[in-house]
C-alpha cells in the first residue's frame, strides 16, 4: 500500500467487508462527509438492469438468465446466480464479461473526480480479487460474528447453507482486519460508528494536507 503525497491524483480508499457488516451503510457515511464512493455493486446492478450494457452478453453466454426484451431486458440475478453457483468455469467467463466493464465504470468515476482529495472504492471482494493492491489506504468494516450471522439470516431467501457457502468464498474476517490499515466497527450504535468514519476522513485529510506542504517545500 502506497499513499498518496500529491494531488495529482485522489487518495484512493479501498472499502471492504464481508457479507453483513454493514459496508454500504458506512459507505453511505463516507458520503455524508463529502467523499465521492464508486460502489462496485451499483455499477453491476447497472450493467445487469434494464438496458444494462451486458444483459444481451449475459443472456448468450448463460441462456434464460434474462427477463424481457430489448431495452426491456434485465438480467434476473437468482437465475444467473443459480447458473454458476459452484461451476469455477461458469463463474470465470461470468468475470470475463463483468470485470472489464465494471473497470471501465470505475475509471470514468475517478477521471470525473479527479479534483478531489480522496474518494472510496466500495469493493466487497477486495482482497479475493487482488485489488488491495491498487488502493492507498484498505478501511474493512466489521462487527462481531454473532451480529453478522443475525444481520445475514435476516435478509429475504438467506439460508445457513447459503450463508455458509458464502463465507467461504471471503477472506476471513480476521484475515482483512490484519490486513487493513483503518477497521470501522459497525458492531455499535450507528452514531458511534458515524462518528468513527468521520473521524477517519478527517485524519486521512489532515495527513494528505500535510504531506501536499511537505512536498511544496
Amino acid at each position: 500500500m502506497t499513499q498518496s503525497t500529491q494531488h495529482s491524483r485522489p487518495h484512493i480508499i479501498g472499502l471492504t467487508g464481508s457479507i453483513g457488516m454493514g459496508k454500504s451503510t458506512v459507505a453511505d457515511m463516507f458520503r455524508d462527509n463529502g467523499v465521492p464512493v464508486f460502489d462496485a455493486d451499483a455499477a453491476v446492478h447497472i450493467l445487469q438492469g434494464p438496458g444494462g450494457e451486458l444483459v444481451s452478453a449475459i443472456e448468450a453466454e448463460f441462456p434464460g438468465t434474462t427477463i424481457g426484451e430489448g431495452s426491456d431486458a434485465y438480467v434476473d440475478r437468482q437465475k444467473l446466480g443459480a447458473a454458476v453457483l459452484g461451476d469455477k468455469d461458469k463463474l470465470a467467463r461470468l468475470e470475463a464479461l463483468m470485470h472489464p466493464a465494471v473497470g471501465e465504470m470505475r475509471a470514468q468515476f475517478f477521471a470525473d473526480n479527479a479534483d478531489v482529495p480522496m474518494v472510496v472504492f466500495d469493493i466487497p471482494l477486495l482482497f479475493e480479487k487482488g485489488g488491495a493492491d491498487y488502493v492507498d489506504t484498505i478501511v474493512t468494516v466489521s462487527a462481531p460474528g454473532d451480529v453478522q450471522r443475525e444481520r445475514v439470516l435476516a435478509r429475504p431467501g438467506m439460508s445457513e447453507e447459503k450463508f455458509a457457502h458464502i463465507l467461504g468464498l471471503q477472506t476471513p474476517d480476521a484475515e482483512k482486519r490484519a490486513r487493513s490499515d483503518h477497521v470501522v466497527d459497525t458492531g455499535v450504535t450507528l452514531e458511534e460508528t458515524a462518528a468513527a468514519v468521520k473521524q477517519l476522513v478527517d485524519q486521512i485529510g489532515q495527513k494528505l494536507a500535510q504531506n501536499a506542504d511537505q512536498s511544496d517545500i
